[in-house]
Formats: C-alpha cells, structure tokens, sequence
C-alpha cells in the first residue's frame, strides 16, 4: 500500500542489513519510494536490496561505515548522484555493545558504542541536513530506544547514554531546522523480534518469556511495527509533527 506522498520519494536507511533496518528499507518500497540501504554489512545489505528489488521497487545498497565522516558524506553524494535528491532519511545504524556494567565497562566499548550509535547519527544529521536545506525540505527519524526514555540494570551504560543522546540531538535539529522545511523525529522501540534483541537474550526461551511477561500487551513486537512508524513519519500524514519521540513499546514505558 502506497503511503500518503512518499511515491517516488527518495529514502536513505542507515543498517539496512538486517532487522529494523531491513523491514524499513521495505516498508519504503511498499509505499513507492525508491530506497537506498546503508550498512558496514555488504552480505546482509545486498540480501535486502535483492528482496526489495524482486518486488519491483528501485533500490540501491551502498556499503559505508556511518561511524566516519568522509564514508558519510560520500554516501549522500552518492546517493544525490544516483537520484538527483534526498527526501526521507532513517538514521537507524546501532550496537549494543558488551554487557558489563558502569563501573565494570571498558573505554574501547564506551568510545565503540558512542560511535557506532551516537556519533553516526549526528554524522548522518549533519550531511543529510546538507542537501535538505539546498532542498529546502525532508524528513528524518533517528531510531533511539526505550532505553534513552529510562535506565537499566543489564549492564548496558553506553547503550543507554547513546540513545539518550539521540533524544537530545533529535529535538535540537528539529528546532533548528523546523523554519527550512525539514522534520525531525525519532521513534523508541522496545523489545523487537530483531537479530540485535536475539544477541541480548542469547535465544533463551526463559529470557524470552520474561521479556514478553514485561510488556503490557503481552507480547515483544515485530520489525514491521516500528518500520510503518518510521515510514508514517515520513509521510505527508505526519507533516506537523517534528521533534517529536514515538515510544514503540508494547505499554512498557506507561507504566
């Protein structure tokens, strides 16, 4: 199903390898964008481009480490050159780093996690702002987390202070650039059935059912729950909204 102003559109989606990513590359293309995935994972990007390009839909992968400016800039050249525009852009590369808590946590972890999660972001704001501005409109959704509305005990401290952070810088460019024709949201998700959550519950059916149990609607959530936010957000649906944070969690935050 097309989505309200989003045919022909030109959509960035940073992590597009796998999860999140993945399911939004494709929510895109349902909705008649033409979509272009980033991610340091050639193998899994073009997995995800060759499924979107069997639907029929235009895509292009592009492999960039987001965490690097010159990698970043180059991909928004690129993908200007390819479609002579930037129109949605899902900022959503990210880590969880290794579980160990605050006092326990190394400098090589903390400084991997702010990269990869917290400085990609800002990296890819800055460079997609860029040619929005020239544009003199687009839309943006940084993917942060419940885990940057509250705290956790499971060992997570630069995860957390990632997501944070991107709340943060989310509602700064949103002000910013609110005047110049361009939004900027972010959306928290809470527990997604993801290669990312597989990672923290090491696939343990225990863990999983006390996940669920956690979350008022009984259940984790699916990829394509938070891609059609992401994608909604994007849409002429959502033409008002900027600076806003879209809690994707099942009731867990309510609480």
């Amino acid at each position: 199903m097309e989505v309200c102003g989003l045919r022909n559109k030109v959509a960035l989606i940073t992590g597009g390898s796998s999860g999140l990513g993945r399911e939004t590359a494709i929510a895109f293309a349902k909705a008649g964008a033409k979509v272009v995935i980033a991610d340091v994972d050639a193998h899994g990007g073009e997995e995800t481009a060759k499924r979107i390009a069997d639907q029929g839909s235009d895509v292009l992968f592009v492999k960039a480490d987001v965490s690097k400016s010159n990698h970043v800039e180059q991909l928004i050249r690129q993908v200007v050159k390819t479609y002579g525009r930037l129109d949605c852009a899902h900022n959503n590369a990210g880590i969880e780093g290794e579980l160990a808590k605050t006092g326990d946590c190394s400098e090589d972890n903390w400084n991997n996690v702010i990269e990869t999660n917290l400085k990609s972001a800002w990296l890819c704001l800055k460079f997609e702002i860029r040619q929005m501005v020239q544009q003199a409109s687009g839309v943006i959704v940084n993917t942060s987390s419940v885990y940057g509305l509250v705290g956790s005990e499971r060992g997570l401290p630069a995860y957390v202070a990632s997501k944070h952070g991107i709340i943060g810088l989310t509602k700064t460019a949103a002000l910013e650039y609110a005047c110049l024709g361009i939004r900027v949201n972010a959306v928290c998700p809470g527990a997604i059935d993801t290669p990312f959550r597989d990672r923290l519950v090491e696939k343990n059916h225990e863990k999983n059912l006390e996940c669920s149990q956690r979350y008022p609607i009984g259940r984790i959530g699916r990829p394509d729950e938070v891609a059609n936010a992401v994608v909604w957000l994007c849409s002429e649906a959502a033409s008002y909204i900027t600076g806003s944070v879209l809690t994707i969690d099942g009731g867990l935050t309510a609480k």
